[in-house]
């Protein structure tokens, strides 16, 4: 072997041989605003990214994170950044609300706007992430594994440890806030 193809099979092996670098890349989002979805597409087999969405066909008072519909509806949410609140486009005055105490593991609900804490986030722009009332350690996250809702996907929606979790989880783009 030449001293050119044993340089060249080196490489290759070596290349080989490193793990597979996870490549994020933004969604093709078609979703009118206002919308808050995750920056990575992650999984999404159609390339439109996942958003804030109620659990179900139309109105629930649960949340998830699901594939952007291109006609709206139900996945349009905008943030207040004056009162902290996540508020749903499609039903007047619905706002997520965690489902108890911030906690890694805790749930989204879709209730009535108030004043109650459970109902405050922080949206930070250089980490793009939403942190339930001013707790740093916990962010708003999509659940790691998808899986198939009709001809979209979808994802759980959770507090998460942000250390613990992959960016492309829990940084969030905002668009057409009001």
């Amino acid at each position: 072997m030449s001293p050119t193809s044993t340089q060249t099979t080196i490489a290759l092996a070596a290349l080989f041989a490193l793990p597979p670098v996870a490549h994020s890349a933004p969604p093709d989002l078609r979703t009118p605003a206002p919308v808050i979805h995750l920056a990575d597409n992650l999984d999404e087999k159609d390339r439109l990214g996942y958003c804030i969405d109620t659990v179900g066909r139309g109105f629930s008072d649960r949340l998830h994170a699901h594939s952007c519909k291109p006609a709206g509806g139900d996945v349009q949410f905008s943030f207040d950044v004056v009162s902290g609140q996540i508020k749903s486009a499609a039903y007047e005055n619905k706002c997520a609300e965690l489902l108890s105490a911030p906690a890694a593991g805790v749930g989204l609900a879709l209730l009535d706007c108030s004043d109650s804490p459970l109902q405050r986030f922080e949206y930070v722009d250089a980490t793009k992430a939403f942190h339930p009332g001013g707790s740093t350690e916990l962010c708003l996250s999509a659940g790691a594994e998808s899986r198939s809702a009709g001809p979209f996907m979808s994802r759980d929606l959770l507090l998460q440890a942000c250390d613990g979790t992959e960016p492309g989880l829990r940084q969030w783009d905002i668009r057409g806030n009001p």
